[in-house]
């Protein structure tokens, strides 16, 4: 039985991985939901996730796999995509990661045109990039360009994406919208609204004192993240009682952990795994230290700045139109230049203070999620427009 697109509105919010919907697509649920949407949510682990569940009408798992060469991962997970699009028979498909993206796009393609949703894709970066190599980088925009066919709306979130949008013609210039991000909360992430117990419990845990300057790097384990950049860097700081944190979890610990104990600093490394404070452990920090090789719009950057936190980030696309005079750029792997930003950073306390003061003034202004909301709902209620017959094209 086909359900007439009168009814209330549904919408599926698709990533591959549970802490994504959980973490950072929630809030759009809540909100959805209060205007009499139906939010339903599809990613790999978010059935067993309790806290995610809770925030959707329904939820289906997707066991994809985060690498091309799992071919089984592969077909369990377009199995698991058409399943989920079929069972919660959305008006608007909102997809957030790659492989994701791809597998919801031709699933939706492939579906008879009266039952067929909107898809929207926000790219978080893509794949292909200045710093890729040249045959990923072509493979990456043949699947860009050719699911680009099957995209009502396009979100970029950051010039270098939106520059290669257009120039490579992904979508038609009409699909393209550019956003700030997916928005954060800034009356979370501010300063006033940390625990201060709480802050002050995460550095006893840790062995930092009162005043001690610290680093923080935030983000999954993995060669892209680069950690064991910050690492380097640490060791050749003239401060030596400076300290580093690392936030995340990933493969890539046991590699970190050797390298601290051979740089002899395993004892100024904290490493934290997985945390739901993430102001408790930002609010205290000298800066946040972004290393990444590739983002889109870093998350964490967004958090440190809006929490006033000044951040010393990597030439990766999107940190310099986050950072601005709110913290330092250095060239991706460039271990001194990283390091002596750490040392200016503790040598500069003042400067520090109104960099991160700065930073939460952009964020408030520019990055809030209310905007944001509202922002979705446009574009949204433009696609229901279009799927009802209201677009001479479609």
């Amino acid at each position: 039985m086909v359900r007439a697109v009168t009814d209330s509105p549904r919408l599926l919010l698709v990533s591959t991985v549970a802490v994504t919907v959980r973490h950072f697509l929630r809030p759009y649920a809540d909100h959805f939901r209060s205007l009499g949407w139906r939010v339903d949510a599809a990613a790999n682990g978010l059935t067993t996730d309790e806290i995610g569940r809770e925030a959707f009408d329904a939820v289906y798992d997707l066991p994809l796999s985060r690498s091309l060469r799992d071919l089984g991962g592969l077909v369990r997970g377009w199995r698991a995509v058409v399943r989920a699009i079929r069972d919660a028979q959305p008006d608007i498909v909102h997809v957030h990661t790659p492989i994701a993206s791809f597998m919801v796009r031709l699933a939706v393609r492939l579906m008879p045109g009266s039952r067929r949703p909107m898809v929207v894709y926000t790219a978080h970066g893509f794949h292909f990039h200045d710093a890729g190599r040249r045959v990923p980088n072509a493979a990456f925009l043949l699947a860009e360009r050719l699911a680009g066919r099957w995209t009502d709306r396009l979100i970029v979130i950051n010039d270098e994406d939106e520059r290669a949008a257009r120039t490579h013609l992904i979508v038609p210039p009409g699909r393209l919208v550019r956003m700030p991000g997916i928005g954060l909360d800034t009356t979370v992430y501010s300063p006033a609204a940390v625990d201060a117990a709480g802050a002050a419990r995460f550095r006893e845990t840790l062995d930092l004192t009162e005043g001690e300057p610290y680093f923080v790097v935030i983000g999954e384990f993995s060669l892209n993240k680069r950690q064991s950049d910050a690492i380097e860097a640490l060791a050749r700081m003239k401060h030596r009682r400076a300290r580093l944190v690392l936030v995340g979890s990933g493969p890539r610990r046991p590699q970190l952990e050797a390298l601290a104990s051979e740089r002899t600093v395993s004892d100024r490394v904290r490493f934290t795994g997985l945390i739901d404070d993430v102001p408790a452990v930002l609010v205290g920090a000298t800066a946040l230290v972004a290393t990444s090789a590739r983002e889109g719009l870093s998350r964490s950057v967004m958090e440190a700045l809006s929490l006033e936190v000044p951040v010393i980030g990597s030439t990766a696309r999107g940190n310099r139109e986050l950072i601005g005079e709110s913290g330092r750029i250095f060239e991706t792997g460039d271990i001194d230049a990283l390091s002596g930003w750490m040392d200016w950073f503790v040598d500069q306390p003042s400067a520090a203070r109104e960099m991160g003061r700065a930073g939460r003034h952009r964020m408030v202004h520019d990055y809030d999620l209310g905007p944001l909301m509202r922002r979705h709902e446009r574009l949204y209620d433009e696609l229901l427009a279009e799927r009802r017959g209201h677009d001479p094209a479609r």
